[in-house]
């Protein structure tokens, strides 16, 4: 099936991690992933949430925005309270870096990564899982360099991929065109070793088999691989003991 772009079925876009863009923040990452650009930005905080004071144990979240001329329309920005659409990806993004961190390890302190959307072109929040894990890392080295953290509680490397059935095929890596005709939508969680942390599909328009859904884990398996790949490469460690 050609797509608008000439890419095959299994073909990422072109992804680049660009680790420490911004100068005052703890730790960052500039994700480009064809047309869509994120700034994952790091901050520590030596406090945690009230659920988690006097537990012993860290926690990392997520927020999540848009600039208001991240898309072809503007989109007006979200003030006091914050939509049911940004909240579901703010989520999934702290749950997502959450699953590879030993969270006791950390000790009582807070890691906050905001991923803020300034060009979107479809699969802005599995742009901000993967790059949000660079700039957590980053983050993570930076107080073990200040002795506030003796080693590193990476468990593992996460990444994520939108797969989708457009026009009968199963595709890998969909832009915002073939997301908005695709009759199967899916985003894709997974981690260095292959186990998934989130599995997000819709039938947009056709239900799909169980024979299809082997196909896009197959092919969401595939894209996650290389993205990790790229992440080693920005993070220049092979493995998480390396990290």
């Amino acid at each position: 099936m050609p797509r608008p772009d000439g890419r095959s079925t299994g073909e990422l876009r072109r992804v680049k991690l660009t680790p420490r863009v911004m100068k005052f923040s703890d730790a960052s990452c500039l994700v480009e992933w064809g047309d869509t650009k994120v700034i994952c930005t790091a901050t520590v905080e030596e406090s945690v949430p009230p659920f988690l004071r006097n537990s012993g144990t860290g926690w990392v979240t997520g927020e999540y925005g848009m600039l208001p001329r991240a898309s072809a329309t503007r989109i007006v920005r979200e003030r006091g309270k914050i939509g049911g659409r940004t909240q579901e990806i703010q989520r999934l993004i702290g749950r997502s870096l959450r699953t590879v961190v030993d969270l006791p390890r950390l000790g009582e302190r807070s890691i906050i990564i905001d991923c803020d959307v300034i060009q979107a072109d479809g699969g802005t929040r599995c742009a901000a899982i993967t790059g949000g894990f660079v700039a957590l890392v980053e983050a993570l080295r930076h107080l073990r360099r200040q002795r506030q953290i003796l080693t590193m509680p990476v468990k593992d490397f996460v990444a994520a991929a939108s797969v989708g059935m457009v026009k009968g095929a199963p595709v890998l890596d969909l832009s915002y065109k073939e997301d908005s005709a695709a009759d199967v939508d899916m985003n894709i969680v997974m981690t260095g070793r292959g186990t998934f942390v989130e599995l997000q599909g819709t039938a947009e328009r056709t239900p799909f088999t169980t024979a299809d859904l082997r196909r896009l884990l197959q092919l969401a398996a595939s894209g996650i691989r290389q993205l990790i790949t790229l992440q080693r490469r920005a993070l220049r460690a092979a493995s998480p003991r390396q990290l």
